[in-house]
């Protein structure tokens, strides 16, 4: 009889020191290899996407370690005072903790934003030997149209209170430009490894035309899978199962050592 994946809480601490929290995905076999998923932009690691599409590839065989940034859900700090540099240091504070306590993770996905940041954060996790991003934009500024309303006042003042998916959250202007000054062309021309992207057609936060253009961006081995009529948070379990069915069999052979 197959043995049932296991879910343990974990935590590890940041640059700044700041507590971060985890879940650990444990498939009831000897790990395939490792995963670090990294939610979208104010997502926790429970969110239904990162929960279920990590939990998904427990039982094809994958350890996935999904977790809070800095100031979101369980984990430590204030999410004003962050930006998206900070998301990317906590990626590699992720890699790290996997690393030394279990095992290097060699495949890194993202959801959204989170995309953004595993592009950025690739190139500095050396172990990392696969990528996938999930209804990714090409530039993290591309997030600031969430909020488009408000940068006039976050320009003028510092700072600005905006509500995304129903929850308040400060948005100050170091954030703002954190997020214009990244060079993600850069970074994806340069990311050195295979790269799997997931889009659909109906989002409607971030466009397909913001796949074509990381897929042009992108150096081959790269690769893209069309997710058809899913939402942006891919809601409908049956997307979530779909990208992670998928992911398995297109990261088998980057997964073996």
């Amino acid at each position: 009889m197959t043995k049932r994946n296991t879910r343990r809480k974990v935590t590890f601490t940041n640059r700044r020191g700041l507590r971060l929290s985890g879940i650990l995905e444990i498939p009831g076999a000897t790990p395939r290899g490792f995963a670090i998923f990294a939610p979208c932009f104010t997502c926790g690691k429970d969110v239904l996407a990162a929960s279920r599409i990590a939990r998904r590839l427990g039982e094809l065989g994958l350890s996935v370690l999904r977790f809070d940034f800095t100031g979101i859900g369980d984990s430590e700090g204030d999410f004003s005072t962050t930006n998206f540099s900070d998301n990317v240091e906590d990626l590699k504070s992720a890699a790290r903790f996997l690393r030394e306590e279990y095992q290097p993770a060699t495949l890194l996905i993202g959801h959204s934003l989170g995309g953004a940041a595993v592009l950025a954060a690739a190139g500095e996790i050396p172990e990392t030997r696969a990528v996938a991003t999930i209804a990714t934009p090409t530039h993290p500024s591309h997030v600031l149209k969430q909020f488009a309303h408000a940068l006039d006042t976050i320009n003028e003042q510092g700072h600005a209170l905006v509500h995304l998916s129903g929850r308040p959250f400060v948005i100050q202007k170091q954030f703002v430009e954190d997020v214009r000054e990244n060079q993600a062309d850069m970074n994806i021309r340069n990311l050195g490894r295979p790269l799997l992207i997931y889009h659909s057609r109906k989002d409607q936060v971030v466009s397909i035309s913001e796949a074509a253009a990381l897929f042009d961006l992108a150096q081959y081995p790269k690769s893209f899978i069309c997710l058809e009529d899913a939402d942006h948070l891919l809601s409908a379990r049956k997307d979530a199962i779909y990208v992670a069915d998928t992911l398995a069999a297109w990261a088998t052979p980057y997964l073996s050592a």
